[in-house]
Parts: structure tokens; C-alpha cells; sequence
């Protein structure tokens, strides 16, 4: 059985696509990087939490602020992305959850009245929805380089609060010249996959 999903957007979201190391100047708009979310926020998460939070770095002062919390190979690719994404998880996503869930408000206190409970739930839930971002980057025609390389404690007091955990930071643009590196092997579904 084929998959349903045209091949040639098979080839965009997944084949052909790789992290991008370098990228053209052309501008990444408000106007996409809204219609990425709109696409991605429909992505499921555990209660509906939706604990990803995003800091678009756009200023060449905030850029600045964050290049040097960049490890030393990333810091390049960092300065020259059009548009820089510093994604987050909100350790207080309970607080929006009679909103998000509101057929079951009680969840908030349930489930998630317990900081450390939270810190669980949103790494986890987060990281799903980064990797939608990251899909959602692709859909746009855009490329995405995700990297963990860099300070976290410094971008977190930089950026965020105490409350928000920066999960990866994520160039974004248009590939660059030179802006991939060989496809790297991958595991075979039967290594992946097992059957009881």
C-alpha cells in the first residue's frame, strides 16, 4: 500500500529535505512563519497541552544577544540565517488548559498541579511540537537547521524566565550555496520495528 500524501511533497517534508547550514538573504516574512504555525498548531499533543512556546530573533541586536550563547561551529550558520527561531517549553502550559481542554478543565489541577509533573510533560509534548515546526518549515518551501549545540542556561536567561526551557534553536530560510551535508545513513524498518 502507497501512502496517500503526494510524492512529490513526501520528498519535501522528508526525502529531499536536510538540515541547512547555510542560507540566502531572502527574508523570511511574518506572513509565513504565521501560516507555518496555523498548519502545525493542529499537530496533537498529550491533554492538548500545546506547551511550545517560540522566540522569533529578528534584530541584529538580538541576534547579537544570541549568537554568542551559540556553540563555536553554530555560530556562523546563527549569524547568517534570515530568520532565527528559539523554541521553548512553557513549564506553566497547565495555566492554558481550561481553554485548551475544555471539556475536561479539572485536568489542570489533576494532572498538572505538580512542577516537576509539568517540566515532564512539556519536554516531551514540546519536542513533538518543534518537530512539527520543523515540518511546517518544509511545507513552506523554506529550510530549517535545527541545532541543541549552545548554552542553554545563558540563552534561557537571555530570552526566556524561569518558567520557559529552550528545547533547540532553529535557523530558518532559504538553503544557502553548499547548504547541505552528505545524507547520512538511516535505520532500516527492520532494525526500527518488531512485531509481538
Amino acid at each position: 500500500m502507497s501512502l496517500v500524501l503526494d510524492p512529490a511533497a513526501q520528498d519535501l517534508l522528508f526525502r529531499e529535505a536536510r538540515t541547512a547550514n547555510t542560507f540566502t538573504d531572502e527574508p523570511v516574512t511574518d506572513e509565513q512563519v504565521q501560516a507555518i504555525y496555523d498548519l502545525v498548531k493542529f499537530g496533537p499533543t498529550a491533554f492538548n497541552q500545546s506547551p511550545l512556546r517560540v522566540v522569533l530573533v529578528r534584530s541584529a541586536e538580538g541576534r547579537e544577544r544570541l549568537v554568542r550563547h551559540m556553540a563555536e561551529g553554530n555560530q556562523p550558520k546563527t549569524s547568517t540565517a534570515p530568520l532565527v527561531a528559539i523554541l521553548a517549553a512553557d513549564n506553566e502550559f497547565h495555566e492554558e488548559l481550561p481553554a485548551l481542554l475544555p471539556h475536561f478543565p479539572q485536568a489542570k489541577d489533576m494532572f498538572f498541579s505538580e512542577r516537576p509533573v509539568r517540566e515532564s510533560a512539556a519536554g516531551l509534548n514540546a519536542a513533538l511540537q518543534a518537530a512539527y515546526f520543523i515540518i511546517g518549515v518544509r511545507a513552506a518551501g523554506l529550510a530549517a537547521g535545527p541545532m541543541t549545540g549552545y548554552d542553554a542556561a545563558g540563552i534561557q536567561k537571555e530570552f526566556l524566565d524561569d518558567d520557559h526551557a529552550p528545547l533547540m534553536v532553529v535557523n530558518i530560510g532559504k538553503p544557502g550555496e553548499d547548504a547541505w551535508f552528505p545524507r547520512s545513513p538511516r535505520l532500516s524498518f527492520d532494525e526500527v520495528v518488531t512485531t509481538v
